[in-house]
């Protein structure tokens, strides 16, 4: 990795922000709470709280299906909260909104209902080494479903795609590039600008994973020319249990519903059903409409700050963070591509990421330890496991002295 500036201090009122997140006021074991695990879920503003809190005691009811008005006021708010993602992401057409449980089972959608219908035997889906299960294994499904092939690009040793064999690996039957845009393990932003555009050159669609990419940077979809675009709400300051699938509608037109019931139809008889109109096709059963109100709260709170603004700040603790681990003996940073977000995995030479981590607990520190689920790349990397600091809008230095000072402690007690 080249030689990284010093870091400087980004224009950010980060105590403000920190007042809007109830629960980084709390200590652990006795110590501040330094959480630096926003990369597996980040945690919640006051404003996502009360959005859900107060659409439960003042305008709970089923959407879309009375005509009275709770029900009329819940659709409103769901709807609109659809009208939100669309419009932060960079699609005027919030049909092409597909709201899901998570990320995870956007793609799995993808899989089983564009996959199932458009995909042949020896079909090929075209990965990345770096790729979140989620990314792996509904594509393995596929494949021993239908026959298709499952291919992977490979990284260099700094955690970036390296692009001409990436490049070489789509084929005249390649049918889909599925890919991250910002690894979860090592940060890598990949450059799917470029990912989609050689894709499409080569007649290939694209669907980008942007778990761990919205949260940090502006995204828009149509700028990219996304075919198909992810994410999970729960990462970015938003509740659990609500997703969003990007697809161009032409897509969502073409593609079968993969799960039936209520709300996904509009008439059945018991010897057919005529489905519903995109995106509701889609969107089978009572959905998480309470859930989808607090992602809107959560994007109009991080739209308020500034993506960009954010991501400078974050970048400020990567520097930050990067140059005082590497001062660390016998401390390896795991992947240091040119282009990183604010994720930075490490192994601490003979000492395992598991007692790492208890350690790091009890000095009010919370990292993430394992494979992050990534265990081909762990492969890759040839590590069991490293423990990961993921970084928010809400951090601050001095969380990240804290991780020092507890590394530290780890190297005191293990020698």
């Amino acid at each position: 990795m080249s030689a990284l500036p010093k870091a400087k201090p980004a224009p950010f009122d980060i105590e403000r922000i920190r007042a809007d997140f109830p629960i980084l006021s709390q200590t652990v074991h006795g110590k501040p709470l330094a959480f630096l695990d926003s990369g597996a879920s980040a945690q919640k503003p006051r404003v996502v709280i009360d959005t859900m809190s107060r659409m439960y005691e003042q305008s709970y009811a089923n959407v879309h299906r009375g005509i009275y008005h709770l029900s009329q006021v819940s659709t409103d708010i769901y709807e609109k909260a659809r009208e939100t993602v669309a419009a932060f992401i960079g699609t005027p057409d919030s049909r092409e909104i597909v709201f899901v449980r998570n990320a995870t089972e956007a793609i799995n959608l993808v899989a089983y209902s564009w996959g199932e219908k458009f995909l042949q035997p020896g079909d090929e889906v075209l990965i990345s080494h770096m790729e979140h299960h989620a990314n792996i294994v509904p594509w393995q499904l596929l494949r021993d479903r239908r026959g298709i092939v499952l291919k992977v690009a490979p990284v260099n040793d700094r955690g970036e795609l390296i692009w001409d064999d990436f490049v070489a690996l789509i084929g005249p039957r390649t049918k889909l590039v599925a890919i991250t845009h910002v690894s979860n393990t090592l940060g890598t932003i990949v450059p799917v600008a470029d990912v989609i555009r050689v894709a499409h050159e080569k007649g290939a669609l694209a669907l980008i994973d942007g778990s761990q990419a919205v949260q940090h940077m502006p995204v828009d979809v149509k700028a990219l020319d996304a075919d198909f675009y992810v994410f999970t709400g729960h990462k970015l300051y938003g509740p659990t249990g609500i997703g969003v699938l990007y697809a161009k509608a032409a897509l969502l037109e073409a593609m079968p519903p993969w799960q039936g019931g209520g709300d996904m139809i509009l008439s059945v008889t018991f010897e057919k059903t005529e489905y519903n109109d995109i995106p509701h096709k889609f969107e089978a059963g009572t959905p998480a409409f309470v859930e989808a109100a607090g992602l809107a709260a959560a994007i109009d709170y991080v739209q308020g700050i500034g993506l960009e603004a954010i991501g400078a700040h974050e970048h400020d603790l990567l520097l930050y963070a990067t140059e005082n681990l590497k001062a660390i003996n016998s401390l390896q940073i795991i992947g240091e591509a040119e282009d990183k977000a604010g994720v930075i995995s490490f192994v601490m030479g003979g000492i395992h990421p598991h007692d790492i981590g208890t350690i790091l607990d009890r000095e009010g520190v919370a990292v993430r330890v394992g494979q992050h689920c990534a265990h081909p790349l762990m492969e890759r990397f040839g590590v069991p496991a490293t423990v990961r600091a993921s970084f928010g809008l809400y951090n601050t230095r001095a969380d990240i002295d804290a991780l020092c000072a507890g590394l530290q402690r780890v190297r005191e007690i293990f020698g």
